[in-house]
């Protein structure tokens, strides 16, 4: 079996995790016509990669657990942006749910104050709010500003990672009177068990490609016994397809999904962009548009490193003994 592959570049919308331009492959076998993405963030090492790999390879051989539902409710994600920006985003989102980030660097918990106010008007007094702060807070600072922000929001549906450690995050969250989730510390450790351990956390966010696949995620989430929300690393539909498979497998969803991030793209390689209607996303395959394969083909440069970088990872998963088809470089590369 031989493998295309297509490196994709697409711009933001907005500036997003530091980035304002998403690159990733798209994995396609034409022989049983399944497509896979891959797309760890560039800061990632070739080990962290690796599983986003595994989860791309799941997708290709169709190998995803039958569904328990046909749609999954997700949330708006609103970026670290002024007040004015984050109302139209949720107005404009559709979701009665919205995830707003804070913490953002540069800024003051006052900006993250109005940014919640404005999501609140927004999405009116029956809305869910949690916000997201990538581990960007020590402990002190993070039972301050959970505080301070539950007000502003009137009342937090939970915090998403306000502080980076797992021990960090058992202190918060005995300290706080706000649901603490915990992402980073699952999906980026060694051991994601100590969340479970240490009872660092009341919420567990799992992200597919991170963690290798819908199956391990199913896997974790038995394992973990903590309420799930599945969440996007900022894929095309193609990785958010992924997202849903797993949401639509979990045998409980009792909080919306971080799956509608295909919005916060200016374009995207589906025929038919996975995007929320009436808040949620529906169960279904993802096609591809080869005329978004091609006008959305990184440049030449681009192509190269992440050319280099899928032979690395795949050589890796060789030598862990995997079986991983060969890749063959199509004309759009």
């Amino acid at each position: 079996m031989t493998l295309e592959t297509h490196v994709f570049s697409i711009p933001m919308r907005t500036r997003f995790r530091g980035i304002t331009v998403r690159e990733g492959v798209l994995l396609h076998d034409p022989a049983t016509g399944g497509w896979g993405e891959w797309s760890p963030f560039l800061e990632y090492d070739d080990e962290l990669a690796r599983p986003w790999l595994e989860c791309a390879l799941e997708a290709l051989a169709g190998d995803w657990p039958a569904p328990v539902r046909d749609s999954v409710p997700v949330n708006v994600t609103v970026p670290a942006v002024d007040p004015q920006r984050a109302h139209a985003i949720v107005t404009a989102g559709g979701c009665r749910t919205a995830k707003v980030k804070v913490a953002e660097p540069g800024q003051t918990l006052a900006d993250d104050e109005a940014r919640l106010e404005a999501v609140r008007d927004a999405l009116g007094p029956s809305g869910l709010v949690r916000i997201d702060a990538n581990g960007g807070w020590d402990v002190d600072t993070a039972v301050r500003a959970l505080s301070v922000l539950d007000r502003a929001a009137g009342g937090l549906e939970y915090a998403e990672q306000p502080v980076m450690t797992v021990e960090e995050l058992a202190t918060v969250r005995r300290r706080a009177s706000v649901l603490i989730a915990a992402d980073e510390s699952i999906r980026r450790a060694a051991d994601p068990y100590r969340v479970r351990d240490l009872q660092a956390a009341d919420i567990a966010v799992l992200k597919v490609q991170p963690l290798g696949g819908v199956r391990a995620c199913l896997r974790i989430a038995e394992e973990i016994g903590l309420p799930v929300v599945v969440s996007s690393a900022l894929e095309t539909s193609f990785g958010i397809a992924a997202g849903v498979a797993l949401a639509a497998a979990l045998p409980e969803l009792p909080h919306a999904c971080g799956l509608a991030t295909v919005q916060l793209l200016t374009d995207d390689v589906a025929a038919e962009p996975l995007l929320p209607v009436d808040g949620a996303l529906p169960v279904r395959p993802v096609h591809a548009d080869r005329a978004a394969l091609d006008r959305l083909a990184a440049p030449a440069d681009r192509v190269e490193h992440w050319q280099q970088r899928l032979a690395r990872v795949q050589q890796d998963l060789v030598r862990a003994g995997r079986d991983v088809a060969g890749v063959r470089q199509d004309q759009r590369l």
